[in-house]
């Protein structure tokens, strides 16, 4: 299965929405402040024709439909963009390019285990059975689809939630808000949601929450209580859901959405070449945000490295977390 498609297309048309979109500044991973744009975000269909380096110099038409922006979200592309160009009096700024990780769950579970290494098999095997003896034998993990159930998994993972460093640090834990609970009940009820916890002497310690777009699965919400990490509760829920999506037949890929991670690099089977594309008039405003945004994005993978070469930035995300 391939979400990649080679032919260029000279400009994005379909599906646009509204959104206050945030732009982060940060220090490595340590965030500092939040900028939110009013801009009209590109809905990205799986069989999106990538982005070339040629269609760049088109973009800014779309300004002529969109005058406060537009954002292309996780666009695919076939090559390298440059990061910031200015044409024909607008700015195309490109602040992430990355590889998008997902699932292909149209063979079997069999196969998809067969892509692992041994030692990588040997590691998962090795951290199934820790939980499992820490558990009583038996690893206690739950599945919720319908819109009863999505209530019930959205009151125990909030707990959760309540206690990870992405919704302290980062502001992106699972949302509390009702239109939040509501959608995701709704989505239930037409069978397009599933949602899971892993529990620890009955007490939640782990989520995910998925909702279906399309026969594929979106990574969505997820998060772990820090207290169990020695236990590596996200990767033991992680391989029991996969097992499950493959005996269920019925989804095609498991997309990991947006950004890189290890933890998305060791699951996934296949990915595909990714940008955020980001186009503004160039008023002396916007040319100072996007330079600032930029600069700020470079000082920060300096900083990570710094950090890294010394051994800091692990242990700082594990005071984080606690």
């Amino acid at each position: 299965m391939d979400l990649d498609t080679t032919v260029p297309a000279p400009i994005p048309e379909g599906a646009w929405a509204s959104s206050r979109v945030p732009f982060r500044f940060a220090l490595s991973d340590f965030p500092i402040a939040t900028i939110r744009l009013p801009l009209a975000v590109r809905k990205v269909g799986e069989a999106e024709a990538p982005l070339a380096k040629d269609a760049i110099a088109r973009l800014p038409e779309l300004l002529d439909r969109f005058p406060s922006g537009v954002l292309l979200r996780s666009y695919p592309v076939a090559e390298s963009l440059p990061p910031l160009s200015r044409i024909n009096g607008a700015l195309c700024y490109v602040p992430r390019q990355y590889r998008r990780y997902y699932i292909d769950l149209t063979g079997t579970f069999e196969a998809y285990q067969a892509k692992f290494s041994s030692k990588s098999r040997s590691t998962i095997r090795r951290k199934l059975r820790k939980f499992s003896e820490r558990s009583g034998g038996a690893i206690d993990w739950r599945e919720y689809r319908t819109p009863e159930d999505v209530r019930t998994f959205h009151r125990l993972a909030r707990e959760v939630s309540a206690l990870t460093y992405q919704e302290r640090l980062l502001d992106t834990g699972l949302p509390a808000s009702s239109e939040f609970i509501e959608n995701a009940v709704k989505l239930a009820a037409q069978d397009r949601v599933r949602a899971y916890l892993l529990f620890l002497d009955g007490k939640p310690i782990s989520y995910l929450y998925c909702p279906v777009e399309d026969g594929v699965l979106i990574y969505q919400f997820l998060g772990y209580d820090p207290a169990y990490a020695s236990l590596s509760p996200g990767t033991v829920l992680q391989w029991c859901v996969v097992e499950s999506l493959f005996a269920e037949g019925r989804f095609r890929a498991f997309d990991f959405t947006e950004g890189e991670g290890d933890h998305k690099r060791f699951f996934a089977t296949d990915s595909s070449r990714r940008a955020d594309v980001v186009v503004l008039r160039a008023t002396l405003s916007n040319r100072c945000f996007v330079r600032l945004h930029r600069g700020c994005d470079e000082f920060s993978v300096r900083c990570g490295r710094l950090l890294d070469r010394f051994g800091l930035k692990a242990r700082m995300r594990r005071l984080l977390r606690r």
